[in-house]
């Protein structure tokens, strides 16, 4: 059985020594209580929505930006339709001005359209806004604007660190750790909603018949509600699912990865590891789970200690030219396998 999750830690206004020393190394999701509580967008949220959307506008470019649209039968999750073929909302581009008019206009529907400007970053498409609105904690990220009614972004995860910062409206966090990626049955990689693979439960009315392993995720699942002025920490590779509480609602987040090398990505290994590696008769794969756990993951520390450094050659510290020469190896490797 999974052991019950820990309460999340809250710090107050945290600087940057609190978030260097004591919140990234936890790697455990934390709320950050008032971090950006004296940005003018929270300022002009907590005036009237009107006064934001003004605010934004005045920053907006006018450029298209990626917006979703699902009807009111949605109940303002972006989901799959019958199958996972088929989506339940709409996508395309519209303008800033647009999504705001039309947020502001359902605010006093019974059932409204879910609509959802999501992951725009604020430059180019908002000049200013960034400088005006600073996370000091992560000076040099770009963020992110999601602009939307009472919608759900499904249980997903994402391969960067974030910092999601609430500036209008309310937030319910719904947060996993990696290690439920079984239990939270996750949907296909090539359909996804919106550019990840999202759980194919639904953790607010979860169907233990079809998917009964979710009972395990269920026992560590933390949830938490944040106001305007807060942020959440979701370390790398968390599950969490994002329910927006009010009418009108806008977040900004910080992706970043410190330790992502520019020439190499781990989820394209992933995806070399199924095409070689995954149907391999078992025996055969479990000689490079060994290979694996030991060169690559370190499972009995470090892999080469008994040899001389000149002797470690690409299971030591990779440098400059050996990480060219390797990815020659690679490409050329690609290159040269027939296509059945």
């Amino acid at each position: 059985m999974s052991e019950p999750p820990s309460p999340l830690p809250v710090y107050n206004r945290p600087d940057q020594a609190t978030f260097d020393d004591l919140v990234r190394p936890a790697r455990y999701p934390a709320v950050l209580k008032g971090v950006v509580a004296d940005w003018p967008a929270v300022h002009f949220g907590l005036t009237s929505d009107e006064a934001l959307a003004d605010y934004l506008l005045r920053h907006d470019n006018g450029a298209p930006a990626g917006v979703y649209v699902a009807p009111p039968q949605a109940r303002g999750t972006f989901f799959y339709g019958f199958d996972t073929h088929v989506m339940n909302f709409s996508h395309g581009p519209a303008t800033m001005a647009e999504v705001l008019a039309r947020l502001l206009d359902e605010r006093g529907k019974a059932d409204p359209l879910a609509i959802s400007l999501q992951s725009t970053p604020v430059e180019p498409q908002m000049p200013g806004f960034g400088a005006e609105n600073r996370l000091g904690l992560l000076p040099n990220v770009i963020p992110r604007i999601w602009i939307g009614n009472a919608v759900v972004t499904r249980t997903h995860y994402d391969l960067n660190d974030n910092i999601a910062c609430v500036v209008a409206g309310r937030r319910r966090f719904s947060l996993f750790p990696p290690q439920q990626l079984a239990n939270l049955y996750p949907g296909p990689y090539e359909r996804t909603i919106g550019g990840v693979p999202v759980s194919m439960v639904d953790i607010d009315r979860p169907d233990l018949n079809r998917y009964p392993r979710y009972a395990e995720a269920q026992a560590v699942r933390v949830d938490i509600d944040l106001e305007a002025g807060d942020a959440l920490y979701i370390p790398y590779g968390w599950w969490h699912q994002v329910r927006s509480l009010s009418p009108f609602n806008v977040l900004v987040n910080y992706w970043w990865d410190a330790a992502v090398a520019p020439d190499a990505a781990p989820s394209d290994a992933f995806l070399y590891a199924l095409l070689a590696i995954r149907d391999l008769p078992e025996h055969e794969r479990g000689v490079w789970r060994n290979l694996f756990g030991h060169y690559v993951f370190g499972e009995s520390g470090d892999p080469v200690a008994h040899l001389s450094p000149r002797d470690k050659g690409l299971y030591g510290p990779l440098d400059a030219a050996m990480r060219r020469r390797l990815k020659r190896q690679l490409q050329k490797a690609l290159e040269d396998k027939p296509n059945p």
